[in-house]
């Protein structure tokens, strides 16, 4: 069995995270989708929130596990034991910045690979900074994100209000 580890942050999961993970669950026989931790980035969403709503984004494909985690990648990797991680490019800009974290990651784990995918076109310009920022100022943010995100974005800054 395939198996392969999409890692991201997920804060939170766009539309482009999900052509990617579906177009990997065709590729692959598994795929694990990692929401790290990262407190170094100040999530908006907490682990456990951003775990859920992935969970209920991709609810609808049969191959797929999510789960949170603290750490390296590699370690996660090797514990699932997987092939190879996913990585999505949107831009030549993201490339630089990805090939040295998979050089990394193979010396920390010489048997892991990367994966390089690209989203669909009309997905590349859409990020989750770009996606939290238009909803911190109230703008619609429906056309990028899944309804179950959108409303939680609606819901985190309804608060803020």
């Amino acid at each position: 069995m395939k198996k392969v580890v999409y890692p991201g942050t997920f804060d939170p999961i766009t539309n482009g995270h999900v052509d990617l993970v579906e177009r990997a669950s065709r590729l692959f026989d598994y795929v694990i989708v990692a929401v790290a931790d990262s407190p170094k980035k100040q999530p908006l969403f907490s682990l456990g929130e951003r775990v859920s709503l992935v969970q209920q984004v991709l609810a609808h494909l049969d191959n797929i596990e999510v789960c949170g985690f603290s750490g390296l990648l590699a370690g996660l990797v090797e514990k699932k034991q997987a092939q190879a991680m996913i990585r999505g490019l949107r831009a030549v800009s993201d490339f630089e910045y990805e090939f040295q974290l998979a050089n990394m990651n193979r010396a920390l784990s010489p048997k892991m690979e990367s994966v390089f995918l690209t989203p669909s076109e009309h997905l590349s310009y859409i990020s989750s900074t770009l996606v939290r920022e238009i909803a911190s100022l109230h703008g619609d943010v429906h056309q990028f994100v899944p309804r179950h995100v959108s409303e939680a974005l609606i819901k985190k800054f309804d608060k803020d209000s």
